[in-house]
């Protein structure tokens, strides 16, 4: 029979076992957290000094009171507001990219749009893709003979992204004596597509200056979106093809007619020296389902001009609680005109939500205003910043 200290000690000796056990067991989990720590705060450090992608859509001011919009690090348009220009306007549009055959290098850029008209130089003021109207109370800020001036107030902001690039600015349309007649916001998003193409959305919001109460927007069929395309790509300076999207062809058949879109399309020269070849490209101008007066009748010239005339058939008065939204798009293309390609891009230009703009929140440091697309019912009355 064992006597009590014996099973004491057997006791004792077991429990140390068990409590020696229990303390590698610790040490080794300790060891295995030091280690998944350690392991992790590597993995951080290693990502931290690892660059992230580069973003694909920028939009950068550049010196000459230009803004420049790229995708993957080609320039597609720049945005001009100097006061040499009587009022501001995008150029180049540049074509799909494309490359010299047998190269990896790049064909210089080639613009969809140019400046001014290929044979009136009373025409000068068709500055590729601008914004101007005809009458505004009676004053004409269509040509450049009249004194009239649109001129940026300020910028809102510059938003780059995977999905899109964004610049908002505020402008102010000023008669000849220098009196604020107009008041305008613009959002300028330069969105990507699939082999090189790409879409310039534009959105404007409109009112009455502060002090004025209403402004009336005469009947005319010049304003307020105009593109002036490429020489090449007109019908009667090149060889190119206007078509609406009711299946109309030609100036003729398209002019003064309701339509959700207009294309120009037509051939290009690309490439240098023996590479040089030619290729078709061309841009297709959207009016947005959400417009007022929508689909919007056309003002088309076969010389290589396409505009959205908002009043071809009415006035349209403005308040500071009436105000005007509209928004079109410029969806630039390779190839010809194609019908089917054309409606799905309607299709996801018509999904899309436009913009608001707001001044920042304390959450948003170091920024002023901020750009977004809306998330709910619009109320113009109350979302001016």
């Amino acid at each position: 029979m064992l006597t009590g200290w014996v099973i004491g000690a057997a006791i004792a000796s077991l429990a140390a076992g068990q409590e020696t056990t229990e303390q590698a067991a610790d040490l080794e989990q300790a060891t295995d957290l030091e280690q998944a720590a350690d392991l992790e705060q590597a993995t951080d450090l290693e990502q931290a000094t690892q660059p992230s992608p580069p973003v694909r859509c920028e939009v950068l001011p550049v010196a000459g009171q230009q803004v420049a919009f790229s995708i993957d690090g080609r320039q597609r348009t720049r945005w001009h507001f100097g006061p040499q220009y009587p009022r501001p306007f995008f150029y180049p549009i540049n074509a799909p990219t494309s490359s010299d055959p047998g190269s990896t290098r790049t064909a210089p850029p080639v613009s969809l749009t140019r400046m001014g008209h290929p044979g009136a130089e009373n025409h000068d003021h068709h500055r590729s893709v601008w914004f101007a109207f005809h009458d505004v109370d009676g004053i004409n800020f269509w040509s450049d003979s009249d004194g009239t001036q649109v001129r940026q107030k300020h910028w809102y902001a510059y938003l780059d992204g995977d999905q899109e690039a964004i610049m908002a600015t505020r402008l102010g349309w000023y008669d000849a004596e220098g009196r604020e007649r107009l008041e305008q916001d613009l959002v300028a998003a330069l969105v990507p597509g699939s082999d090189g193409e790409y879409a310039l959305e534009l959105q404007i919001d409109l009112r009455p200056p502060e002090g004025s109460a209403e402004v009336v927007l005469g009947k005319t069929n010049f304003g307020f979106l105009a593109v002036r395309v490429a020489a090449s790509l007109s019908v009667h300076f090149g060889d190119g093809r206007l078509t609406s999207s009711e299946g109309a062809v030609g100036e003729a058949a398209i002019f003064g007619k309701p339509a959700r879109w207009v294309d120009y399309s037509g051939p290009i020269a690309v490439g240098v020296g023996g590479a040089r070849r030619t290729e078709f490209a061309g841009i297709t101008y959207f009016d947005h389902p959400e417009n007022p007066r929508y689909p919007t009748h056309w003002h088309v010239r076969e010389d290589g001009w396409m505009g959205a005339a908002f009043c071809l058939n009415d006035s349209y008065p403005l308040t500071r609680q009436r105000t005007l939204r509209l928004r079109y798009l410029l969806q630039v293309h390779r190839g010809t005109y194609d019908a089917e390609q054309a409606a799905a891009a309607e299709e996801r230009f018509a999904e899309r939500p436009g913009f608001d703009i707001r001044a920042a929140r304390r959450d948003e440091p170091h920024r002023q205003y901020m750009v977004e697309r809306s998330t709910g019912a619009r109320d113009l009355s109350r979302r001016q910043p």
